[in-house]
């Protein structure tokens, strides 16, 4: 069955976007079908983070009715496929938001799971992809400011009647000055799926306009966000821990 899956985080600058076309990506890894579609009207960067950054049709195109939803679907030399919205200053007005539950049933239909990269904070934009959205997953830095933008998100979607997910905490550096993810679960009440971090290869990823789990399969961030999709997909991650390896290790000598 089809899933419609929202990324949000309250605000901004915390790896949404990275988080929503890495877990689309991992998810396509995992033979699954998915389109990211980038619904950050105003400030777009799916298009930018791969490689797309002005295509001739895009989501706002569809949202003014200007084109069909299939018109603005591009796939990426790794076999993505996305929505970009667009970059120009001319479309940033007169779009129709309320159509965008309508246009997610349209792609649920043609893929196993429609991706929404949702704009920071709590617009008129924000709170139509949230209505779009069947689940919602909340990304999250291990900050005071950042956590107390996503409880509000949370509170917000839930009041809304949306299932959270769970939490991703990003840019995690295991500092002393960050917020324990203990912490974190129990102001958000929701259980944390994945903790992604720092790591120059998510960087490095960008600067190949393409996802780090394509360009840098082994690193420790591709390897969480593949862990990620895993348990969105319903899969059952293993966990080994030291001794187990050590044991392992020792046995197959």
């Amino acid at each position: 069955m089809s899933r419609i899956i929202v990324i949000n985080s309250g605000k901004g600058g915390v790896g949404k976007t990275t988080t929503a076309i890495n877990l689309g990506a991992s998810l396509n890894k995992l033979n699954k079908e998915v389109i990211i579609v980038d619904a950050n009207l105003n400030t777009p960067n799916i298009g930018i983070h791969l490689g797309a950054p002005i295509v001739p049709i895009t989501l706002n195109h569809v949202l003014k009715g200007k084109a069909s939803i299939e018109d603005a679907i591009y796939e990426h030399s790794s076999g993505t496929k996305i929505v970009p919205a667009s970059l120009s200053i001319k479309e940033l007005t007169k779009f129709n938001t309320k159509k965008l539950p309508i246009i997610a049933k349209q792609l649920k239909e043609m893929c196993d799971y429609v991706i929404f990269d949702s704009a920071a904070g709590f617009g008129e934009e924000a709170m139509a992809v949230m209505d779009a959205a069947e689940e919602i997953i909340i990304v999250t830095n291990p900050e005071m400011p950042a956590v107390t933008d996503a409880l509000k998100a949370v509170k917000v979607a839930r009041g809304r009647g949306k299932t959270i997910n769970g939490i991703i905490v990003t840019r995690h550096r295991n500092a002393r000055y960050e917020m324990p993810l203990s912490s974190i679960k129990s102001m958000l009440e929701a259980q944390i799926i994945g903790v992604i971090p720092e790591d120059k290869a998510i960087k490095e990823a960008l600067a190949k306009r393409d996802s780090v789990v394509h360009t840098h399969p082994r690193s420790k961030a591709s390897k969480k966000y593949i862990e990620i999709a895993k348990k969105v997909n319903g899969e059952t991650v293993e966990t080994i821990s030291f001794f187990k390896r050590v044991l392992k290790r020792s046995t197959n000598s």
